[in-house]
């Protein structure tokens, strides 16, 4: 543990730590193992300072390096307390350079995020790197704006410019998010938001390069994916004796756009990252590693034990194939993950499955998986309305809301798959077929498991794809 910690710093650390949404280590036992400083950001007015830091984390479920985790801090110190930022305060403790001080969450804090857009545009030297790319002016006079919504990481936007990714659980290593947007970027992609720049962290102590946050464009009027289509199927509810193709939301259109910028971003990936052909054994390990999360998934969730064999016939299909051809991929696509703004549909989040270690993130694979994952999008979005009590209001029975979730299930996977196969020239049929439906099957799975733990009351829905009824 930092010398310089006092046991009332150390504790206000941890009793925030554990209450801060970005924390993925609620409900293991944990202990703090270090705090220390990386970095102080120039410019502050006397008396205060804008520091990052780090936080290791240790499990008492884990072993090794395996057991622990390293987050990142962004901490604003002052010498007097902040009414402005009371909302944001972390505690405070006698500091060895400030003296008693009042320690604040730097993101809720503009001018402590005036101080990282200005790094950005002059990088000051250290340990502390920020990296910008050419072709963009930074707006310097704008004020930031913490976005509430995120979990894992914490997006600050600056004015209408930009948009600043603080990523909260840091490892050592390249972030796909960064690397991605930066090739597509440089590329043209017009299905991403721009990568403006970058900030990495040279850690002396561990010989490694760990990257902080990245800044990209601000899409300041895009819409949410998830909302738009929620939006439609509300739309198809209210319209009792219409169709999904009849009723003025219908979705189709979109979902046939969004199939054609993937296949889009597919080919970019595929011209600038490695795409390797890989053997039979490759398959044969993909439908060892799908059977193995079913075999734990069904000891959560019970209910899976009635598909499991029709399950397995599935991912056993993987045997039967030569190999497979696998790329840098989004890996953890959702509607959720797409934003449409007047120029057409982008893409975001480039981290991979969050849950997955970093270099499990980094690997290529098929393309097919990102195509389930926005699939099983498509059957959840009308699913979640019904749910939620929307079709309950207009008197519908279940069955009925049940017959069109299903109609607007199929009719946007259909718009979406047809347009994807038809701009990347690859049917899904064959070898893409297999593959499709492995992955299909192996995301309810993952679903269903989620749902178990997070969401008991939708656990419905993975459940009815199983059965058939989407």
């Amino acid at each position: 543990m930092s010398a310089q910690r006092s046991d009332v710093a150390l504790a206000d650390l941890r009793t925030w730590i554990a209450e801060a949404r970005w924390f993925g280590g609620k409900g293991r036992e944990w202990s703090l193992v270090d705090v220390r400083c990386v970095g102080v950001l120039p410019g502050a007015p006397d008396g205060v300072r804008v520091a990052i830091e780090l936080a290791e984390v240790a499990y008492a479920d884990g072993d090794g390096s395996g057991g622990t985790e390293l987050y990142q801090l962004p901490l604003a110190y002052y010498p007097e307390p902040q009414d402005r930022l009371e909302h944001a305060l972390v505690g405070e403790w006698d500091d060895e350079e400030l003296g008693h001080a009042w320690v604040y969450d730097a993101v809720h804090d503009r001018q402590a995020m005036a101080l990282w857009l200005k790094a950005f545009s002059a990088p000051p030297p250290g340990e502390l790197m920020f990296h910008s790319l050419a072709g963009h002016d930074l707006d310097l006079d704008t004020h930031s704006t913490l976005f509430s919504g995120e979990q894992s990481n914490s997006s600050v936007a600056f004015g209408e410019d930009a948009l600043m990714k603080v990523f909260r659980k840091v490892t050592p290593g390249v972030n796909p998010d960064i690397a991605i947007h930066q090739v597509l970027t440089e590329a043209g992609s017009t299905h991403v938001a721009s990568l403006y720049g970058w900030l990495d962290l040279v850690d002396d102590e561990t010989n490694t390069t760990i990257q902080l946050a990245m800044l990209q464009q601000f899409l300041r009027t895009a819409s949410d994916g998830w909302d738009l289509a929620l939006a439609s199927v509300r739309n198809l509810y209210a319209e009792a004796d219409l169709h999904a193709d009849e009723v003025g939301g219908d979705f189709a259109g979109e979902a046939a756009r969004l199939g054609t910028a993937l296949a889009e971003v597919h080919a970019d990936l595929a011209a600038h990252f490695p795409v390797e052909q890989r053997d039979a054994a490759t398959a044969a390990g993909l439908a060892d590693a799908m059977g193995a999360r079913l075999r734990e998934a069904v000891a959560v969730v019970p209910e899976l034990a009635t598909y499991e064999a029709t399950l397995r016939e599935t991912f056993d299909r993987l045997r039967t194939l030569d190999g497979v051809e696998v790329q840098q991929v989004h890996g953890d696509l959702h509607l959720g993950q797409t934003l449409r703004t007047s120029k057409g549909w982008k893409i975001v989040d480039f981290e991979g499955e969050p849950a997955k270690p970093l270099a499990e993130r980094l690997k290529p694979d098929s393309v097919w998986r990102d195509v389930a994952g926005m699939i099983r999008s498509f059957d959840y979005a009308p699913r979640v309305v019904a749910l939620t009590g929307v079709g309950t209001d207009i008197g519908a029975e279940a069955d009925q809301r049940d017959y069109r979730a299903a109609e607007w299930s199929a009719r946007n996977r259909a718009a979406f798959l047809d347009a994807y196969t038809t701009q990347s020239g690859v049917q899904a049929a064959g070898t893409a077929e297999i593959l499709l439906d492995a992955y299909l099957a192996d995301k309810v799975v993952y679903e269903a498991v989620y749902e178990a733990r997070n969401r008991p009351g939708w656990l419905s829905i993975p459940l009815a794809a199983l059965g058939g009824t989407q």
